[in-house]
């Protein structure tokens, strides 16, 4: 039986966290995101310690190939439902800053 390399199991982990925000995403759950972005961090930054560690033999290569094409995949789908939420956002809190900013000005609205 073939062991699985790290650097596969760190892509496959990988993967499925991404995939996991971009079904969470889709939903507009966006509670969990943070975390799995912790965790997506900590495993790119493994990988970058062992990858050059590790040689892959060629099925090896060629299935975390696949992975990292889902990864873009799904990372291009999470940013293109993100980035309108944090562009809302930024939208908010620039009329908060505004309205302050008034109300310093002129006294709060009677």
């Amino acid at each position: 039986m073939a062991t699985t390399s790290e650097v596969v199991h760190c892509y496959d982990q990988l993967a499925a966290r991404v995939a996991l925000m971009a079904e969470l995403a889709r939903a507009k759950d966006w509670a969990r995101l943070p975390e799995l972005e912790a965790q997506c961090s900590a495993l790119v930054e493994r990988l970058k310690v062992i990858q050059p560690l590790e040689a892959l033999d060629p099925a090896q290569f060629e299935g975390t190939r696949r992975l990292i094409e889902r990864i873009r995949a799904h990372q291009d789908e999470v940013c293109g439902l993100v980035k309108p939420q944090i562009e809302q956002l930024i939208a908010r809190m620039s009329l908060l800053s505004q309205q302050r900013s008034l109300d310093r000005a002129y006294g709060p609205p009677h």
